[in-house]
């Protein structure tokens, strides 16, 4: 029975994880979690901007658009050449004379008209199928699929290469802790993120901001799903152009114009809102702008943890990472509230000071009896 209750305990947790894993924004790799329903604009807008959507697409898709663009075309310009070789009468079956010049030489069918429409578009040149001076349509068609073929193999060949060569990608190698983390660091209580880049290429113009997001509802009654709140993120460096060759811990300052300023130990699992850590940077190698974002709910924010050291110094003199403790975090002695820390450190600071009071005036008084015998 007791196995029985602890399975049932574990089945229940995982559930409801699994669910406020679902219900968040934005997932642990930076992916959104958002749809849209009953969009008004027409599908036409898409194809208006037609490089973004090839670029948006994912590889299944793009490699499917990729392989029909030129079989497409190949047996489009094929159909065009049998046409050609069928209204000139230079096919077999019309039992062309020995003198007979066709538009276009050795095409005896469909397959061998797809053939060279190939040959033509990729510029293979077997010189087997060749055209002839006889069509000046046969010219204007090989002109024209020549033109179209450098068009496809430009517009395919872009959108393959910034598909790979993608900012995004550069971002798959800047990685979050795992966990955020509260503790009093500098006399201050402070919720802390660690952040690394896995590359020794920098991240140029660094910036790290973060959005607190949230259920509110206002004065008026009106319920706002994904409320907004700005987080102000500190690096000890400064939070603008980050020298980010090592992995930094950045840490907010939880004071009263803060929003967790009124959050304690004891209620924060009971909370529901989601923290998105943005960093923007722009890539040292192609000096294109990227953004790497990822999001923490309150089963992810450890109270009354820090990081573990990361950074060593060997004996070669060199400084070593060790990824190993990256996310590894250690209990340290911490406030329950942000507001219990506020007070105490009020009171200790009014302990110190004196007051003088100068109307106070001591008069003394000589004694006197009025006791009558």
């Amino acid at each position: 029975e007791g196995m029985f209750n602890y399975l049932r305990k574990r089945f229940a947790s995982h559930i409801t994880e699994r669910s406020r894993r679902r219900t968040r924004l934005v997932s642990k790799d930076g992916r959104c979690n958002i749809e849209f329903g009953n969009v008004e604009q027409s599908r036409f807008v898409f194809l208006v901007d037609i490089w973004t959507t090839i670029l948006d697409l994912r590889w299944r898709y793009k490699m499917t658009i990729f392989i029909s663009a030129f079989l497409g075309s190949w047996f489009l310009f094929g159909l065009l050449w049998y046409v050609v070789a069928y209204i000139h009468k230079d096919l077999p079956e019309f039992n062309p004379s020995i003198n007979h010049t066709p538009c276009v030489e050795n095409i005896n069918g469909l397959t061998s008209a797809f053939l060279f429409s190939l040959e033509t578009q990729v510029t293979i040149g077997y010189g087997f199928r060749c055209v002839t001076e006889q069509c000046v349509t046969a010219i204007f068609l090989l002109i024209f699929q020549s033109i179209l073929g450098v068009i496809i193999n430009s517009f395919m060949c872009g959108a393959i290469l910034a598909k790979i060569s993608r900012s995004k990608n550069r971002a798959k190698t800047i990685t979050f802790s795992k966990n955020a983390v509260i503790s009093k660091r500098g006399g201050k209580l402070c919720l802390l993120i660690r952040v690394a880049n896995l590359r020794k290429s920098l991240l140029i113009g660094s910036h790290i901001y973060g959005k607190l997001l949230k259920t509110t509802i206002t004065p008026e009654g009106e319920t706002i799903i994904l409320d907004q709140v700005n987080i102000e993120f500190i690096v000890d460096a400064g939070n603008e152009n980050l020298f980010f060759i090592s992995p930094l811990t950045i840490y907010h300052i939880i004071d009263k114009n803060s929003p967790f300023f009124h959050t304690a130990a004891e209620t924060i699992l009971q909370q529901d809102f989601e923290l998105v850590v943005f960093l923007d940077g722009t890539v040292e190698a192609t000096s294109a702008t990227c953004q790497v974002r990822t999001s923490y709910i309150p089963e992810e924010v450890l109270w009354g943890y820090r990081f573990a050291p990361i950074v060593s110094k060997t004996k070669e003199g060199k400084y070593r990472v060790d990824f190993q403790n990256f996310s590894k975090t250690v209990a340290v002695e911490t406030p329950h509230c942000a507001f219990c820390l506020y007070n105490e450190k009020e009171a200790k600071a009014k302990e110190k000071k004196g007051y003088d009071n100068p109307g106070f005036v001591l008069s003394e008084s000589s004694e006197t009896s009025d006791t009558k015998m």
